[in-house]
């Protein structure tokens, strides 16, 4: 199949050389792992953007001890950029706002970017203009070829760092070869690679993939499959020269919500692959428990089609969200699944932070 040809390259005017300096310290966040959430999107019934709201997320997210946010992403909903929709710089404007005046730390603004290069060039220059510091590529472009992918991925990188994204199938992914995650980890300004397959076999090709790269110890790795978070970041893979590579995060639609505990259990992952025995038990009993919430938020028996509608339902029943309005009405909850939602917070105390929202929900509001 042949590569449509906006993946040729930029566009015309594209800046060229050297990322435009996203700041260290940010990056160094990205690098040494963190907790990123995938943003979601707040909205008034009408279906209107509720800023108000949109704010108090990201503040919520901050408090949390979250290291960064990801914004324009699919738990952001794709649809923010479409014209009658409008909102794929608001979106990214508040969120910068918000954190550029409240943050007080390094903290990493990573904002999706889709679409053949020309796209993907100038929603990376929008990111860019907004003091962003990375980019989550996603690959679902239709008709690209894994070279295609790449000549992208180098275009989007003379704007702003890029990280790498291996999309399960069942939400508009495909496979990606291993030399193709190699080719991309090699490329000068690949700062991660998220990987999200939810799938075994994938993970580990793209785990040794990464390894075997020059840029390998440059390259930060992200766990997305949400059905296995603690399982990747407990996993050491291979034996390199540097010794095994780890998972140094996650970004996550999961660790949209629940946040603060999330925060509490990357800390706890880090002392269990410190030695702490203990905290090792903890983790691998709180394994399987992740993974079934996860499979109430993310609608797993609904084949993932309430999968937003899920986030947003955690969220509003806590009081972030004022409803789990998505910007396709149609999009909700699947029959049975907002019982799921409250069976799996009900069964693992360990994993809800409602006390910890209720006591600031009124001041991120504000």
């Amino acid at each position: 199949m042949s590569t449509p040809s906006l993946l040729s390259g930029p566009p015309s005017g594209t800046p060229s050389g050297a990322p435009s300096g996203a700041p260290s310290d940010a990056l160094d966040v990205l690098a040494r792992g963190a907790v990123i959430p995938a943003h979601p999107l707040a909205l008034h019934d009408d279906g209107s953007f509720d800023e108000r709201r949109q704010r108090a997320l990201t503040r919520y997210y901050l408090a949390s001890g979250a290291g960064g946010v990801a914004v324009a992403v699919h738990t952001t909903q794709f649809e923010i950029r479409e014209p009658e929709v409008g909102l794929f710089r608001p979106v990214l404007e508040l969120a910068a706002e918000t954190i550029d005046a409240e943050a007080g730390r390094p903290f990493v603004k990573v904002a999706g970017a889709c679409g053949y290069t020309a796209q993907a060039v100038a929603e990376a220059e929008t990111a860019a203009s907004l003091g962003y510091d990375a980019v989550l590529l996603s690959p679902a472009v239709p008709g690209a070829d894994e070279k295609g992918l790449l000549d992208r991925a180098r275009a989007v990188g003379e704007v702003l760092p890029v990280i790498g994204f291996y999309l399960q199938e069942a939400v508009g992914g495909r496979y990606l070869s291993p030399g193709f995650w190699s080719a991309f980890t090699d490329l000068p300004n690949t700062a991660a690679v998220k990987i999200a397959p939810f799938d075994r076999y994938r993970t580990a090709d793209v785990v040794r993939a990464v390894a075997a790269a020059d840029r390998a110890a440059e390259v930060a790795l992200y766990t997305g499959n949400d059905d296995d978070i603690i399982g990747d970041l407990l996993t050491p893979y291979g034996t390199t020269d540097d010794g095994p590579r780890w998972f140094a995060g996650g970004l996550l639609g999961q660790w949209a919500v629940w946040t603060s505990s999330a925060v509490t259990l990357l800390d706890d992952i880090r002392k269990a692959r410190g030695g702490d025995h203990d905290a090792m038990v903890r983790c691998l009993g709180r394994r399987p428990e992740l993974t079934d919430a996860n499979s109430a938020v993310f609608d797993v028996r609904g084949a993932f089609r309430g999968c937003i509608a899920g986030v947003h339902e955690v969220l509003r029943r806590q009081g972030l969200l004022a409803n789990i309005r998505c910007l396709d009405p149609a999009e909700t909850l699947s029959p049975g699944q907002a019982e799921e939602i409250g069976r799996v917070a009900a069964a693992y105390p360990w994993l809800t932070d409602d006390a910890f929202v209720a006591e600031h929900l009124d001041a991120w509001l504000s």
